[in-house]
């Protein structure tokens, strides 16, 4: 689901594709200047090239090493943990990346979703939609770290397998650190046994995956614990034109009272509006200024292709001619009608049209689930009015509902698919994530999957994160947060989270001025805001980082890690078949057909919607 964020006001920046030309072309400036100074002579012996890409080599490490690798049998027991994690690691990306080539080319009208576009693939934090500016800091820290303990890796192991290092150091693309390496002797690294010269390999993957673990377990424990939501409703986008654009709202902002009522939370907010009378409100921010607010039921969000029509900032005036400026207004002059006729004022026009939608929640039906078993496969929005007889005017009303029933109960869901009215009995089958029945449906949040304002502010999750990171706050996840890999997997998803819908903003860490909604308390307070919030978000990046680097060397290609492993794997294998003389051309049709495989698909799934969307 796409919220349709573009409609809201967000701090001057530069958007991702004209940063990217800029990027673009810096490096060619700078490749030029690296290519003049290597043809010229002026780079030293220790400074080597490959493309815009400077190697920096020395020899000086390698007696730490030498002491470090001592206890020979504890770092060979802790790469043969190594091995077997990135054996499943590496089989669990080859299905991942053929699934995904796989799912590109047979739904290539996902062509111009951001998640696959090319320059999301960069973690290059402006360029990357997903990573804001502001994460830069923690973004490289967490890189230099993961560079570190991989390649360090690497080296501990070539000293415990007693092969040479010629050398050892970092590659960098002007600034910025974009790999590091280990140089192991050829002739050295050939005399190893074929699961000394594994280990070395897997060495650096088990390191990046033990970073993630120790960065994630400080973020949940002792750091996000001493963190806590700030009073008021936190401010994430406001709609262009909206009233609160016109009062001077902005994202980041805190709304801490309504006409001097104290607004405690992002589910307060509503309440306080509510109580209120008339169309002007007094609007806190902050604890420090107030401004007056016009109300008008502005659209904040709005599902893409959706039932209703309605876009992100248009306005709703009237319902069944009756002239609404509230979102209480909006559900009282709807009552108990499943179809009403909203007369709207849309965002790029002035004039007002009147236009037939549903209320109720709006879902998609999953395949082979028991919705889908009773309406036949579509791909249409199912708008759901009535379950179980009661009135639905939300996927907020559904969800309670959902959660009080059980597996094999038998529920009467009603509502529309386009104009049609179906009504069905629907056998619930058993939740895979709670002890609840289980319809077969993906939910869109909000009335027929829009959101609606009465000053036109979408609030930002502050306590769900917060919950999800492992500190005090609820979250519509249910039990993946009570375990500790289960908040890491959602840890590593929320970069992205926006994306899916299930949540309306993407979480890049304790910055960007998101930490006015939070603050420090407890012991760590002494620290201050600012030392707390810059730790935690170096334990965030630091952790998505390593384990994105972990992932990533496993897959079974060359030059990657995976590669390597995949060929002494299959030489191990090989040497053992029943059969005469196997030879190196056995082995070299296994890893470049996997190789081939993978590179083929992780182009599929960049490029395929685009290839085929035509």
């Amino acid at each position: 689901m796409d919220h349709g964020l573009f409609a809201f006001v967000s701090p001057p920046a530069i958007y991702g594709s004209e940063l990217l030309t800029w990027v673009l072309l810096g490096l060619l400036l700078y490749w030029l200047a690296v290519v003049g100074l290597r043809n010229g002579g002026y780079l030293p012996d220790y400074i080597g090239t490959q493309g815009p890409i400077l190697t920096f080599h020395t020899k000086r490490g390698r007696v730490l090493l030498d002491r470090l690798a001592r206890p020979k049998r504890f770092w060979r027991a802790w790469s043969n943990i190594g091995v077997g994690i990135a054996l499943v690691v590496m089989v669990a990306m080859f299905a991942f990346l053929i699934q995904a080539a796989i799912s590109s080319l047979s739904t290539p009208q996902m062509a111009n979703s951001a998640v696959r576009q090319p320059r999301n693939v960069l973690v290059i934090p402006g360029v990357n939609d997903f990573l804001p500016l502001a994460a830069t800091p923690g973004i490289v820290v967490g890189l230099l770290v993961g560079l570190v303990v991989h390649e360090g890796g690497h080296g501990l192991l070539c000293r415990v397998e007693d092969i040479d290092i010629d050398s050892m150091g970092v590659a960098m693309l002007a600034v910025l650190p974009v790999g590091a390496f280990v140089e192991p002797d050829q002739e050295s690294s050939k005399s190893a046994s074929r699961g000394g010269q594994t280990r070395m390999f897997a060495a650096g993957v088990t390191n990046n995956f033990a970073i993630t673990i120790l960065a994630f377990a400080l973020l949940f424990g002792p750091v996000v614990g001493a963190i806590g939501v700030a009073p008021g409703a936190a401010v994430g986008g406001v709609a262009q034109d909206s009233p609160a654009a016109d009062a001077g709202i902005e994202p980041n902002d805190r709304i801490t009272a309504i006409n001097g009522t104290a607004v405690e939370g992002n589910d307060d907010l509503a309440d306080r509006l509510e109580a209120v009378d008339g169309e002007q409100v007094a609007v806190e921010l902050d604890g420090e200024e107030t401004v007056t607010v016009d109300r008008s039921l502005i659209v904040t969000a709005a599902m893409d292709d959706g039932p209703t029509g309605l876009s992100a900032g248009d306005e709703i005036r009237a319902v069944n001619g009756q002239t609404v400026a509230t979102e209480r207004g909006f559900f009282d002059a709807v009552g108990d009608d499943e179809r009403v006729t909203l007369t709207i004022e849309p965002a790029d026009s002035e004039e007002g049209i009147e236009r037939a939608v549903t209320i109720g929640a709006a879902v998609s039906i999953a395949e082979d689930e028991p919705l889908e078993a009773e309406t036949g496969p579509t791909d249409e929005t199912f708008v759901i009015t009535r379950f179980d007889g009661d009135r639905v005017h939300s996927y907020e009303d559904l969800a309670p509902l959902l959660a009080d029933t059980e597996p094999g109960q038998q529920v009467e869901v009603a509502g529309y698919i386009g104009d049609d009215r179906q009504t069905h009995t629907v056998t619930l089958d058993e939740n895979p994530r709670s002890e609840s029945g289980f319809l077969g449906i993906q939910p869109y949040p909000g009335t027929s999957g829009v959101d609606v304002s009465d000053i036109g502010v979408q609030l930002y999750p502050a306590g769900e994160y917060l919950g999800l990171l492992g500190g005090d706050g609820e979250t519509r996840f249910g039990g993946v947060t009570d375990t500790f890999l289960g908040k890491m997997g959602l840890a590593l998803l929320l970069p992205v989270i926006g994306v899916s819908g299930a949540l309306p903003f993407n979480f890049a860490g304790f910055t960007g001025g998101i930490q006015n909604f939070y603050e420090v308390q407890g012991a760590l307070g002494a620290f201050g805001d600012g030392s707390v919030f810059l730790l935690a978000n170096l334990l965030f990046w630091t952790g998505w980082i390593n384990v994105q680097l972990g992932f990533f060397n496993c897959v079974p290609a060359f030059p990657l890690d995976g590669g390597h492993i995949l060929r002494t794997s299959t030489e191990a294998i090989v040497s053992r078949l029943p059969i005469i003389n196997p030879t190196r051309g056995m082995v070299r049709l296994v890893t470049t057909t996997v190789g081939v495989t993978m590179l083929v698909s992780f182009l599929m799934m960049l490029f395929g919607p685009q290839l085929f969307s035509g």
